[in-house]
């Protein structure tokens, strides 16, 4: 036998044997022959694979018309004139049909129907449309068609991928149900990735399309049909997903609408739009709640409200001022109407001293100009909201000029009447305040009402006292749906009686202090009659809205216990 041809004399490729250990036995040799067998035969696929990926790119009809764009610009010819999912929406189905359209959306979900048909859902704002990618769709004037690469490639899209798409708008063969634009369709004819989605993502945003569930649940429950929904914890820890939903796009469109309504009453009434510092030299007003922050060599505060600044520029001469600021209170309230930072809706103005009430008269108008006009500017927004939660289209708004005013020994009456606990020398609990809600909507049928003349000691100290009734003061706080959205009062101008005031303060107030020195000198140099008020916008969207949660009307929200995202 020549040299090494015996079996055991030499191992094979695979086989390692090194000096001094025992030859590779017959199985093992076997096993690696396998193993070897095995490698060569996946190798020969994976090349064969290769080449047919290669022979079919270069047979793919639709090359060109779809793929990634990893940051370069899109071609000048793919382009055209972008059109957004609402105006699809809005525009009546002859509008459209048979209409070449570019929109660019978010893929909300893709899937492949066969090797030559495909579906994905585009999303953009409230609006969703289903798309079509069917293999043979041409381009407008006869060009390349749609190929199966290309469907394969659009059914794999990722989840929340930005899509830059041409296609022709088609009506379905029925309603699509799963879209909001169901009585139209796009017949995909190009499709570029701007921006790819993750493989998997921190939560599904059509989960996430449900209403949070309310009270103490898991971070993830299901409905009776075993649909996940996501809790509100979980939203909010992944905000920047959850403010894709279309439920939040309906909420802050709506939000804005209300601050910009707010701006609008402003103006027409006359009012001027100023700024205030936020970062203070001393806690203001008397509280304790600030909070503090290291300001070079010494400690600032963050401002509890701009209410000093209004009045000092009352005293500077502007008869009607008015802010949209943040406001922070240092709270440790982990209720779902409280935040430790919130954005404030604040006015100040001149009245005449014999008719303090013309400020509540202030804001009964300006409740009645925006919300008497939200319906109908956010009418889309509206009927989104309605389906999560139908109390937002029952809100009961009074006639102009016509909405509930009582006094709070009114209010307390009412609430004793009806077996509540109540005292006129305290302010009214959270709950009374619900009770008495529900009492006036009775009575009056209306969510909105105003009561007037708190208790002295329900008030801060620059609320001006009721002349010949000391214990009671010319103030009122206005309430939606049985809560506080404004509080607000004629204030104290008179400098001497300001500071006989602060000092009968339980714990007395010194107005020659830090905080106070200069709020208190703006009046020595004269200052007319004047009063206002201030409005938490997060609460009048959360309350306008029947929202559960104050937080889910805040983009990104800060409580005792959150401060990311």
């Amino acid at each position: 036998m020549a040299e090494g041809s015996h079996p055991q004399a030499a191992p094979s490729a695979e086989m390692v044997v090194t000096e001094g250990s025992a030859p590779p036995s017959k199985n093992a040799l076997k096993k690696a022959q396998k193993e070897k067998e095995k490698a060569e035969k996946a190798a020969k696929r994976a090349e064969e694979e290769r080449k047919q990926k290669e022979a079919a790119a270069a047979n793919d009809t639709a090359k060109g018309l779809y793929g990634q764009f990893e940051g370069r610009p899109i071609p000048k010819e793919q382009k055209g004139e972008v059109y957004v999912l609402p105006a699809l929406k809005k525009g009546g189905e002859e509008t459209w049909i048979g209409k070449q359209v570019v929109v660019v959306a978010w893929v909300h979900n893709a899937r492949i129907q066969s090797a030559k048909l495909g579906f994905f859902t585009l999303r953009e704002g409230i609006e969703s449309i289903q798309a079509v990618i069917a293999e043979g769709v041409e381009q407008e004037g006869g060009g390349a068609a749609v190929s199966r690469q290309m469907v394969k490639w659009c059914g794999d899209l990722s989840k929340e991928s930005i899509v830059h798409v041409t296609a022709l708008v088609q009506k379905p063969f029925e309603p699509v149900k799963s879209a909001t634009i169901s009585n139209l369709e796009l017949h995909v004819q190009k499709c570029f990735v701007i921006a790819q989605g993750p493989p998997q993502l921190a939560m599904q945003i059509k989960d996430a399309m449900n209403p949070p569930p309310v009270g103490e649940n898991p971070e993830v429950e299901t409905d009776e049909q075993g649909t996940p929904i996501v809790a509100l914890n979980t939203r909010l820890n992944n905000r920047v997903l959850d403010l894709r939903t279309h439920l939040n796009f309906a909420i802050f469109e709506i939000n804005g609408q209300i601050k910009r309504l707010f701006h609008e009453f402003m103006w027409a009434n006359g009012f001027k739009e100023f700024e205030t510092p936020k970062m203070l030299g001393a806690a203001t007003e008397g509280g304790s709640n600030v909070f503090q922050l290291k300001y070079f060599d010494t400690t600032a505060y963050l401002g509890q409200s701009p209410q000093f600044y209004k009045q000092m520029l009352i005293a500077a001469g502007r008869k009607r001022v008015y802010e949209i600021g943040p406001v922070f209170r240092a709270e440790n309230s982990n209720t779902p109407r409280h935040l430790t930072e919130f954005t404030g809706l604040d006015f100040e103005m001149c009245i005449d001293n014999e008719n303090w009430e013309e400020v509540p008269d202030m804001v009964e108008k300006m409740i009645y100009y925006i919300f008497s006009r939200i319906p109908e500017r956010c009418k889309r927004e509206m009927e989104e909201m309605k389906l999560a939660y139908p109390e937002a289209g029952n809100f009961k708004l009074p006639e102009e000029g016509r909405a509930p005013r009582i006094k709070f020994s009114e209010g307390v009456k009412l609430l004793k009447e009806a077996g509540y606990e109540a005292s006129e020398n305290e302010d009214i609990s959270t709950t009374n305040e619900k009770a008495l809600g529900r009492l006036i909507r009775e009575k009056y049928n209306s969510d909105f009402y105003i009561m007037t003349h708190y208790p002295t000691a329900a008030r801060p100290f620059y609320t001006h006292l009721t002349p010949g009734s000391p214990q009671v003061t010319n103030s009122y706080d206005a309430f939606m749906r049985g809560q506080e959205i404004v509080s607000g009062a004629q204030r104290i101008h008179n400098p001497e009686d300001l500071a006989k005031r602060m000092r009968g303060m339980e714990p007395p107030l010194d107005p020659e202090s830090e905080g106070f020195r200069d709020y208190v000198e703006a009046f020595k140099n004269g200052c007319p009659p004047h009063g206002g008020a201030g409005f938490g916008l997060n609460r009048l969207t959360m309350l306008y809205l029947g929202l559960p949660n104050i937080r889910q009307a805040t983009l990104f929200p800060r409580d005792p216990s959150r401060l990311a995202p």
